[in-house]
């Protein structure tokens, strides 16, 4: 496909892998790398570079080769960001509204191969905005589940470890000389990613590995493991 002066798109590949994934078929950033080749050459366009993130998750864009990536298209020697599947870039809604808004909207391109988007166009402008939404809507849902179980379990009294989980104390005192108890934004983003993983058909023991390789820690601060997955869940989907 051409650009607008009638040469070849020119587009900076980006392909990224987490610890727990790099064994995972199709995945690994060599499957990516021939996947990025082959695309470009079917649509005729210019691959000028592949950027890669070894060991590394997508919760923050802050990573070393997507920066390198981005800062080609700042730059101007790619006009478009090409990757296999939208969730080697990022997995967090938000981060792709903000990458959206900072690059695609309008001057930069977009193209995902499994996805089949192609923000140079119309119809792929309209896939992005439609995946984006859906996306916020199952984030939003998922919270709003979340924080029913963890009121159930407030209300119950149920306890994982020394407190009770998705709830901390901070340091406000109320009228009887008690630390108040507030929601943990630590304890809900972990398990907003837990039922997330879990609709999604992972194992207990993926879930712990995925919500340990992504900075997410237990009550104790520790890492997860399948029984403690599989207590949390319990919990926070009781009647």
């Amino acid at each position: 496909m051409l650009a607008m002066n009638g040469a070849r798109t020119r587009v900076v590949g980006y392909v990224r892998v987490s610890t727990e994934q790099q064994a995972d078929g199709g995945v690994s950033l060599e499957a990516q790398r021939a996947k990025l080749a082959a695309y470009a050459l079917a649509m005729d366009l210019e691959l000028v570079a592949i950027e890669e993130d070894a060991g590394l998750s997508a919760k923050t864009l802050e990573r070393p080769a997507l920066q390198r990536a981005l800062g080609m298209l700042d730059a101007g020697t790619a006009e478009g960001l090409l990757v296999t599947k939208l969730d080697r870039l990022t997995r967090s809604v938000r981060d792709l509204g903000a990458l959206v808004e900072r690059y695609f909207a309008a001057k930069h391109s977009l193209l995902s191969v499994a996805d089949s988007i192609d923000t140079r166009s119309a119809a792929g402008r309209l896939v992005l905005n439609v995946l984006a939404s859906v996306a916020q809507w199952e984030r939003e849902a998922t919270g709003e589940r979340t924080r029913d179980a963890l009121a159930h379990l407030k209300a119950t009294g149920v306890r994982l470890g020394g407190s009770s989980i998705g709830w901390e104390r901070g340091d406000e005192i109320d009228e009887q000389g008690r630390r108040v108890v507030r929601e943990s934004e630590a304890d809900v983003a972990a398990i907003e990613q837990m039922l997330a993983l879990r609709a999604q058909g992972l194992t207990l023991r993926a879930i712990a590995e995925r919500l340990t390789a992504e900075g997410h820690r237990t009550k104790r601060g520790g890492k997860w493991a399948a029984e403690t997955v599989r207590k949390v869940l319990a919990r926070t989907t009781a009647p």
